[in-house]
């Protein structure tokens, strides 16, 4: 443990690990200025040292723990001494464009007993925002705060949802994700006995059907199958992974809701069933940061 919320392990696992919002490899680990009863700019003399010779992201977070979260500003001045001291060509300033420059991420992570300093190459990364807190903003129109679980879902995918795109959202309602579906551009068929929000009835890109999704059939195969039911969660996997074996959809987002106990084990068995019955390809597993008792599945089909 190098500190509260914060793990180490000697290898990188095989998957990324579920319940883990980044992931780094340390290059250096330092005490903290106020330690040394050094300035943050002596601080940051000492890690430029230890930066790789590439183009880089630089970012700096806290562990999202209270006594680490009363360091943020001392993350933020930290971040602004190592980056004055850099050379201009060496930063990326869009972050957004880090995978494709196949930039280096480099984060400082400022904690209780000292900062430390890690790397991951951008298209490694299990999130380009500072230690894994992708915040998204609420739209004032949302009918809940599902809305921006799919927000969070979808920016660190390699493609999402766009014009002209069919998706289906199984468990629809209210309708927090087919309206930020529909913001793309896509068009969607919600399946869900309950009734929508009344201005997504009106929406010519939505069609309502008041069915259970466990009896639902797709007339033909879409491009996107999107699942946020607050239902059993072996059952729902069964469900994503009869879409997967028929080959009803090209691409899965979707919310597995989490027990209380014996979380594990349990998502073993919903890889299994996804992947080895269901069919489904590249399959990522993760709890999001506007996730809570529940983690975001994704994953693809060949066509």
């Amino acid at each position: 443990m190098l500190g509260e919320v914060l793990v180490e392990s000697a290898e990188r696992p095989m998957e990324p690990p579920v319940f883990a919002r980044t992931g780094i490899r340390v290059l250096a680990s330092l005490p903290t200025a106020q330690t040394l009863d050094l300035t943050a700019e002596a601080v940051a003399s000492r890690i430029i040292s230890a930066l790789p010779e590439a183009a880089l992201v630089l970012q700096a977070f806290t562990p999202d723990s209270p006594a680490g979260n009363r360091l943020a500003d001392d993350a933020d001045a930290l971040l602004e001494a190592v980056r004055t001291r850099l050379p201009a060509d060496r930063l990326l300033e869009e972050t957004w464009r880090a995978r494709e420059a196949g930039a280096t991420l480099v984060e400082l992570c400022v904690a209780p007993g000292g900062v430390i300093v890690g790397e991951v190459p951008a298209r490694e990364a299990l999130s380009l925002s500072p230690g894994g807190r992708q915040r998204m903003r609420r739209p004032t129109d949302s009918p809940s705060r599902a809305a921006m679980k799919l927000e969070e879902a979808l920016v660190n995918l390699p493609y999402e949802p766009g014009r002209g795109e069919v998706c289906v959202d199984l468990g629809a309602a209210p309708g927090g994700w087919t309206q930020r579906l529909v913001a793309r551009g896509a068009r969607v068929i919600a399946v869900d006995p309950a009734k929508l929000m009344p201005e997504l009835t009106q929406q010519p890109r939505v069609e309502h059907v008041q069915e259970s999704a466990f009896a639902y059939t797709p007339e033909e195969p879409v491009d996107w199958l999107c699942c946020d039911m607050a239902w059993r969660p072996l059952e729902v996997a069964q469900l994503l992974a009869k879409w997967g074996r028929r080959g009803w959809a090209t691409h899965l987002v979707a919310n597995i809701k989490l027990p209380m106990k014996d979380k594990n084990p349990l998502l073993l068995r919903v890889r299994h069933i996804l992947t080895e019955e269901g069919g489904w390809q590249g399959l990522t597993m993760r709890q999001l940061y506007h996730d809570r008792d529940e983690v975001t599945v994704t994953a693809h089909r060949s066509l």
